[in-house]
């Protein structure tokens, strides 16, 4: 079975989960295009990494989710999360030098599910949805609403679990 991204749900309020995240270690590429051309070509080179192509020959197994958010006007970053037994220093070097290795701090973030195909106009509008609900429930965003797609393209649409997510800052500490 897929190693699944760990995170702890602390509240559920107006449809969307307040979660912390541990830290976490991602693999990530910087694609040019739209939505759905970015996520596709981003796929390959995060395989081909886990697949064995970095400088230690070393394979390491799928994890999901799959994260996609924007980038800038034309570009999205496509990430790999991966297995909670990695942490930074132990993550084998990229052999493309499109890859990065992207230490991520524990976080809160506020998320929305949602099942169903994968199109740029169905994930903007969950998005959207999230930001609003994140405000009404007084949280404060931090960046970018970003996408998580747990399933394989080939797994029926109404059968795969989506999430829109966005960082909140943590009002109880005072930390982003």
């Amino acid at each position: 079975m897929t190693e699944q991204q760990p995170y702890t749900v602390l509240s559920t309020k107006d449809g969307i989960e307040l979660r912390h995240y541990p830290a976490y270690v991602l693999v990530q590429v910087r694609e040019p295009g739209d939505f759905m051309l970015a996520g596709n070509r981003g796929f390959q080179p995060l395989v081909s990494y886990i697949s064995g192509n970095n400088a230690t020959g070393q394979k390491i197994a799928m994890t999901a989710p799959v994260i996609q958010e924007p980038s800038g006007e034309a570009d999205h970053l496509v990430s790999f999360v991966m297995p909670a037994d990695f942490d930074f220093e132990s993550m084998p070097l990229p052999v493309s030098s499109r890859l990065k290795i992207v230490p991520v701090e524990a976080h809160l973030a506020a998320a929305i599910k949602f099942s169903g195909g994968w199109n740029e106009q169905r994930f903007a509008l969950k998005g959207e949805e999230l930001l609003t609900a994140v405000k009404s429930v007084g949280l404060e965003p931090i960046g970018s609403v970003y996408w998580a797609r747990f399933d394989p393209p080939y797994k029926p649409a109404f059968l795969r679990r989506n999430e829109a997510l966005i960082r909140v800052k943590d009002l109880e500490r005072g930390k982003k």
